[in-house]
């Protein structure tokens, strides 16, 4: 195997510097059978400093990785944390984070994963090659560094987020996980009311190919998603749960590692409905936070060395599940969310509690709207509505009074006394009539304030197929998980229009759909709030 040594004193500039660049590309494009632990070779005394390596992943694949340890490392067994790297970004992306953990006593790795850069193979997209990559660099770790094969944690964001969720249902070593803006169900995230997410798929597929070389079955996989070739659909499904650590919950449970999840609740690649399924069902130690943001930036400042919430989280999550460290974090309510309008955060003993109180708002009467034209309702730009919400306040908006009833259909509220607290996931349930088999269908949740101008709260898309023209059916549709403050003397308002750029839409040309409330079974927008 190749290795490089740089000593410490000559690096530390170099360091900071390469993982502020490496961050500041993950703000701008960043998406988004186990071995046993038999007696571990005696590990290898390295100088502090980073080591730039080969390891041989699985098959033999070259994973090009660097390892940081902590100084003064011979002589002790010290916990080691692996880092897969994000989806299309370089070995350096976690180097700050990498020294600040070794300066803290851990040992860290982190790799380039396969099909990226300078490391072999091709890009599986979370595949078996990659799950087994993971395992092949804790073996080399084992191996050649002071670490404690008792004390295995992985982390990563995005891409390595997904990767480290699925690698702990195979690799009973893993001991702690930290998936910051990862996914557990792939399905879930980006084909979402069985409507593809057009930008964030092209968003994927356009850095795969500028930084990787994606391998032929995901090629062929994006090509007749984006294409909407329906005939393949049961395969995509099949290909994206192998890829979903959701699909892994028995053996992730079995295995007993204490898994730390976070997302932004903007994240326009993985949005965190599914996360909040999935921490639900974990048996073990677990925590859930959520933050304003899209994808990876509630993350990004960590990774330039800034004050960072998540990843001074990440590090205490560590520092009591692999060093025993009573730090407080086990103690704490472990959900733990940060409002879009306020920042505070605030502590739910588990997600069920988050918007415990509902507030339904009744669809009355019929709505008839003509589709196959954009309503001027959105969901925003992929990587960029949601980070300007986080840090300017300024989501999508839409002049509510304006938008164009033949196109739009508009339900308000009242207008409220005193504010609103949304907590949760708003779920929307009506009835649909449709002049045409398929169509495509889009929910907008807004807060309207005295002058019509709304500010997008959460929405979600809606896709069906087969369905007999003229004849009515149920659709129940969960609107994109938030937490957001009405405040008082504002309403909210429901749209449902049938384009939206960031989603591919299945409305056949001259397609008209109604929103009926039938005596029988009433539309509603039930609201879940923080109960005070």
């Amino acid at each position: 195997m190749g290795e490089r040594t740089v000593r410490k004193p000559r690096t530390a500039l170099r360091t900071t510097t390469t993982g502020a660049v490496s961050a500041a590309l993950l703000a701008g494009t960043a998406l988004a059978g186990a071995p046993t632990a038999a007696a571990a070779p005696a590990a290898t005394a390295a100088p502090p400093g980073i080591r730039f390596v080969d390891i041989a992943g699985d098959g033999g694949t070259v994973l090009k990785a660097n390892v940081v340890t902590p100084a003064g490392a011979e002589g002790r067994r010290y916990p080691v944390i692996v880092l897969p790297t994000s989806w299309a970004m370089p070995q350096a992306e976690y180097l700050v984070q990498a020294r600040k953990l070794a300066d803290a006593g851990y040992v860290v790795v982190s790799y380039n994963s396969r099909g990226f850069w300078q490391s072999g193979g091709h890009v599986e997209v979370a595949g078996p090659p990659d799950v087994a990559d993971a395992s092949k660099v804790i073996d080399w770790a084992l191996a050649h560094t002071p670490a404690d094969p008792e004390r295995v944690g992985m982390a990563g964001v995005s891409y390595g987020a997904g990767i480290s969720l699925l690698a702990a249902g195979h690799d009973k070593r893993i001991k702690a996980v930290v998936a910051m803006s990862g996914w557990a169900d792939l399905i879930d995230s980006i084909y979402s009311g069985r409507t593809q997410h057009l930008q964030a798929a092209g968003l994927l597929g356009g850095a795969g190919l500028l930084t990787g070389r994606p391998s032929a079955e995901f090629q062929q996989t994006l090509k007749d998603f984006l294409g909407s070739n329906l005939s393949k659909e049961q395969e995509m499904m099949a290909w994206g749960a192998k890829r979903s650590p959701a699909a892994y919950l028995d053996r992730i449970n079995a295995n007993g590692a204490a898994v730390m999840l976070g997302n932004a609740w903007g994240d326009t690649v993985f949005p965190p409905n599914q996360y909040a399924s999935f921490y639900e069902k974990l048996k073990g130690p677990k925590r859930l936070e959520f933050r304003p943001g899209d994808h990876a930036t509630a993350e990004a400042t960590g990774l330039l060395g800034l004050p960072n919430d998540t990843w001074t989280n990440a590090h205490r999550w560590f520092d009591h599940h692999l060093k025993g460290a009573d730090n407080g974090i086990d103690r704490e309510q472990p959900v733990q969310l940060k409002s879009r309008s306020t920042g505070g955060y605030e502590g739910y003993p588990d997600w069920k509690s988050v918007g415990a109180a509902e507030r339904r708002i009744a669809l009355p009467d019929s709505r008839k709207v003509y589709a196959n034209v954009d309503s001027g309702a959105n969901g925003g730009i992929v990587m960029l509505s949601s980070t300007l919400d986080q840090f300017l306040k300024l989501p999508p908006m839409a002049a509510v009074p304006l938008l164009p009833r033949p196109f739009a259909a508009v339900w308000q509220s009242e207008r409220y006394g005193s504010a609103q607290h949304v907590r949760g996931t708003a779920k929307l349930h009506t009835t649909v009539t449709s002049t045409k088999p398929s169509g495509t269908l889009v929910a907008y949740l807004y807060d309207v304030g005295p002058l019509g101008l709304g500010k997008l709260v959460s929405h979600a898309p809606y896709t069906f197929h087969d369905k007999a023209p003229g004849r009515p059916f149920a659709v129940d549709l969960e609107l994109f998980s938030t937490a957001y403050d009405v405040p008082a003397g504002h309403r909210l308002a429901l749209v449902v229009d049938t384009v939206d750029p960031l989603y591919i839409e299945h409305n056949p040309s001259g397609a008209r759909l109604t929103f009926s409330s039938p005596s029988s079974d009433p539309s509603y927008v039930s609201v879940p709030l923080r109960e005070e």
